[in-house]
């Protein structure tokens, strides 16, 4: 099993995850089952497209910056 980026924001009253490499996105009432909704669209996306991303290399960091 590989493993793949996501990035997880809150719009509204869901959190919404995506893949950046792919595009591929998902949404859910928590952050959990946003996550688990971006695997079942990920595993569904790289079986339809055959689309051999590369795994990712390790945890990002997503944070804010004030300005």
């Amino acid at each position: 099993m590989k493993e793949y980026a996501a990035i997880v924001t809150r719009e509204e009253a869901w959190y919404v995850a995506l893949n950046p490499d792919t595009g591929v996105a998902s949404q859910g009432a928590s952050v959990e089952n946003a996550l688990e909704n971006l695997e079942e669209a990920l595993s569904l996306y790289l079986e339809e497209t055959d689309d051999d991303q590369p795994e990712s290399t390790g945890p990002s960091l997503l944070t804010t910056v004030k300005v």
